[in-house]
């Protein structure tokens, strides 16, 4: 059973290293996405990465998943690049803020960010709360609701660890 729970996303405030999300764009039903890899995680996070990486699923929110380029174990996307992920992110400075606000997607909480359209539109989620950071960025067009959640939900519930991590 698939369950969601939106509201303030609260974390202790601690000190936070700048993420960078840097994506280029093709258009959703792409075969192929541009994605870039975020800076190389410690080991422990990589190792934890390419477990998540092997437990993804064919398809998200209806989009079958889609070749990423750079090959790597630290991204994904389905559709083109309507939804991208990247695990192994450093910790974004947004988990300092106790009043972000959040989802729970089947026991997998997500900071919840809205991109500006100025940016390309569409929401950023990240993942609380784990023992490797996981970003999942969803283009304006499939950002509809958290329903895109549950199979990256589930494959990070399997493979990453509750927990706080340090990088």
């Amino acid at each position: 059973m698939t369950s969601f729970d939106h509201r303030p996303f609260r974390l202790l405030a601690l000190p936070a290293l700048a993420a960078v999300l840097a994506l280029a764009g093709c258009t959703p039903g792409d075969d192929e996405a541009r994605v870039d890899p975020p800076p190389t995680p410690p080991a422990e996070v990589a190792k934890l990465c390419a477990a998540l990486h092997g437990k993804l699923p064919d398809t998200v929110a209806g989009l079958a998943r889609t070749t990423t380029r750079p090959a790597s174990d630290l991204t994904a996307a389905w559709g083109g690049s309507a939804i991208v992920l990247r695990c192994g992110i450093p910790k974004p400075p947004e988990m300092a803020d106790p009043e972000q606000e959040g989802v729970e997607v089947n026991g997998v909480r997500w900071l919840l960010e809205q991109v500006p359209d100025s940016a390309g539109g569409g929401f950023r989620f990240i993942t609380g709360l784990r023992l490797a950071y996981t970003e999942v960025r969803v283009d304006k067009e499939h950002a509809t609701d958290a329903g895109m959640l549950v199979g990256p939900s589930a494959a990070v519930a399997a493979t990453v660890p509750e927990g706080v991590s340090s990088y």
